[in-house]
């Protein structure tokens, strides 16, 4: 049996690596064995400040931690906002949206003089359960934030991590203005 320690495991040759479990994983000591050509932070702070210069000089890309492990905290969003107004996503439009959709369905039957099967029929007119719901909206949430992310980098000629805090920074500001916090 080989035995290989964690730290040699990160050293290795890889396209992409993921430190997805303990912060400050990558540190001074071990940034320069570091030979993935991505970091994709998993973990809160795997990445030491230093390190990351190195690594950067090094030209390796690293999707920080702040856009790629944001996916819980965006579930925790959601959950937040249906707790707030005590309803499950899609209640208020669910039984309105079935009727339209089978309004459709029957117009299409009628016109082709096709008829769709009850399991199919079902698909359709059921739609998205809150599951699906919950999934599309982090879907699109991560996918603006990437771009977004991709984006400010290129324009700002910047790294993904200082692109990601613009981004976020620069939120919260829009929204204080918009409340009148600051002038």
């Amino acid at each position: 049996t080989l035995a290989v320690t964690q730290l040699e495991v990160m050293e290795q040759p890889c396209d992409i690596l993921v430190p997805a479990a303990l912060e400050r994983q990558i540190t001074l000591k071990n940034a320069h064995n570091i030979k993935a050509k991505i970091i994709s932070e998993g973990a809160n702070g795997p990445i030491t400040p230093g390190a990351e210069e190195i690594l950067e000089k090094k030209g390796i890309v690293i999707l920080p931690d702040l856009l790629v492990n944001a996916g819980g905290v965006t579930v925790s969003y959601f959950e937040w906002l249906k707790n707030l107004s005590h309803v499950r996503f899609g209640r208020m439009t669910k039984r309105y949206e079935e009727y339209d959709k089978a309004r459709v369905l029957d117009a299409m039957e009628k016109a082709t003089g096709k008829t769709i099967s009850p399991a199919e029929r079902k698909v359709v007119i059921e739609g998205a359960g809150e599951e699906d719901i919950v999934k599309s909206g982090l879907e699109e949430t991560m996918i603006n934030a990437a771009r977004d992310t991709r984006e400010t980098a290129m324009s700002k000629k910047c790294n993904y991590r200082t692109a990601a805090f613009y981004n976020a920074i620069s939120k919260i500001a829009l929204s204080y203005a918009e409340l009148g916090v600051f002038p």
